[in-house]
């Protein structure tokens, strides 16, 4: 009977340790765009503003991998032990869930701090709603719709026209909307986590440099 259930969880995860991996893939696409764009060029560039438009095509991959819990679902169907879905199975889609929702954290804490950089710092919080709402249009398109970044260039004519009819329709407005605040929600939280972090590792980062510099050479 464990020789079964361990079977069956290996199966589970090689299945999804490939979309899982496809779909981290996507979601740091947009992650090592933002460190280019945003921390090591300036704008101005036909490459940067190439750069920018793939970079918004593909960053809503990454609070796509929020609406993938509905794998979770089927897997806890699938295998139905409590102990190999809590051990297992949870930490692992949190992991990937959480991983790529950082990606977007990041990748928009990139984009203000460009903004700073060039004297906009007032912009940050209307890019920042502005992307949520883009993003959570770009999540029901690929969850619903099923299209991807790139059809953006090979089918531009179904998103325009398929995309938009069908995010005027009563429904898919309210997921949209639902979406948008769960990403606005999210995006706060963990923002200001990732910052607090980051400044907390930089105070360690001084605090050490003039330990050594107060210590005596030997």
């Amino acid at each position: 009977m464990k020789e079964e259930l361990i079977a069956r969880v290996v199966q589970v995860l090689q299945i999804n340790m490939s979309w899982m991996t496809w779909n981290l893939f996507l979601a740091f696409i947009p992650l090592a765009l933002s460190v280019w764009l945003f921390r090591m060029r300036r704008g101005g560039t036909w490459l940067w503003w190439l750069g920018f438009l793939v970079f918004y095509a593909f960053l809503p991959n990454a609070p796509y991998l929020l609406t993938d819990v509905i794998h979770l679902i089927d897997d806890i169907r699938t295998i139905q032990s409590v102990w190999m879905i809590t051990l297992v199975l949870i930490p692992l889609y949190l992991l990937v869930i959480l991983s790529g929702f950082e990606a977007y954290v990041i990748s928009l804490i990139n984009w203000g701090h460009y903004l700073h950089r060039i004297g906009k710092s007032q912009w940050i919080w209307r890019v920042e709603t502005i992307t949520h709402f883009l993003c959570a249009v770009g999540v029901y398109w690929g969850r619903f719709l099923r299209f991807n970044s790139w059809d953006f260039i090979t089918q531009p004519d179904a998103v325009l026209t398929k995309g938009v009819e069908e995010i005027l329709g009563k429904q898919p407005l309210v997921i949209i909307a639902i979406t948008f605040v769960v990403l606005a929600g999210l995006y706060w939280i963990m923002k200001r986590v990732t910052l607090g972090l980051s400044q907390s590792n930089s105070r360690i980062g001084m605090n050490s440099e003039r330990t050594n510099s107060n210590t005596p050479n030997i």
